[in-house]
């Protein structure tokens, strides 16, 4: 175990690794919730960087009838069936019988009035704590679609719409979400940095090469919205998974 300020990360070999001891302390923070409180509240990130970690959660017996899930972000304008959608992603991810006993809390991107549906959201969060946060990291440091132009740690928000940066959308494209950089929308709802970092207990998985800048930023960088994910080090609730590739570049 290492640890940055307040931040506690873990370096592993490889992606399968992680993603197993990742979902070892979510699956670990669930349970501990259900048997306190009688339930659970989780958010999940989409992305592939989550493949091998949702894989895993959902091999681990957890009462997932007491457990509500939410997501972090959605585009705006594209349906849920449509193939770069995250509520597309996190039911597929998850898979049936999670849906059939979870309840579900979707982000609606595709809402005909997305500030109705901020708030609409902004309901549901307040309706209980956040027991788990499952984060990623992206290329440009952002926290969902908390991109460094957007991000506000001091959010007065917990949903808003966001224009997507130049760096968040490319990577759409080589994550093989969106064929084309014209097709990837510009514009999304997310869950503001505040409202994440509430959680009582958050994960960061952050695997691949692709991630080594921003996560050598994170940890080793000043703590700003440049790399809105160095919020991260201020939080000794959470904990960063990280592989060797993705920290090829930390400074020993």
């Amino acid at each position: 175990m290492h640890r940055q300020d307040h931040l506690q990360f873990e370096i592993y070999r490889d992606r399968a690794t992680l993603g197993r001891e990742a979902a070892a302390l979510a699956s670990r923070t669930l349970r501990e919730s259900v048997d306190a409180q009688g339930w659970a509240r989780a958010i999940f990130a989409c992305a592939p960087s989550q493949n091998e970690f949702l894989a895993s959660l959902c091999e681990t017996p957890l009462p997932w009838e007491r457990i509500e899930v939410l997501h972090m972000d959605e585009y705006i304008g594209i349906s849920a069936d449509h193939p770069a959608s995250f509520r597309r992603f996190l039911s597929e991810h998850l898979g049936q019988e999670v849906l059939d006993r979870a309840t579900v809390r979707f982000l609606r991107g595709d809402a005909t009035d997305p500030a109705g549906e901020c708030l609409r959201y902004s309901r549901i969060l307040q309706q209980g704590p956040i027991d788990l946060c499952c984060l990623g990291i992206g290329e440009n440091g952002h926290l969902a679609f908390n991109d460094p132009p957007v991000a506000d740690f001091e959010d007065p928000e917990l949903v808003k719409k966001v224009e997507l940066d130049r760096r968040c959308r490319e990577q759409q494209v080589s994550d093989g979400c969106f064929p084309t950089l014209e097709e990837v929308p510009r514009h999304a709802l997310t869950l503001t940095v505040p409202a994440l970092i509430a959680a009582r207990r958050l994960t960061c998985v952050v695997p691949g090469r692709n991630k080594a800048e921003a996560v050598r930023a994170t940890l080793q960088g000043p703590i700003s919205t440049d790399c809105p994910a160095s919020i991260l080090r201020t939080l000794p609730h959470c904990t960063l998974f990280i592989d060797e590739p993705s920290a090829s570049l930390l400074s020993p």
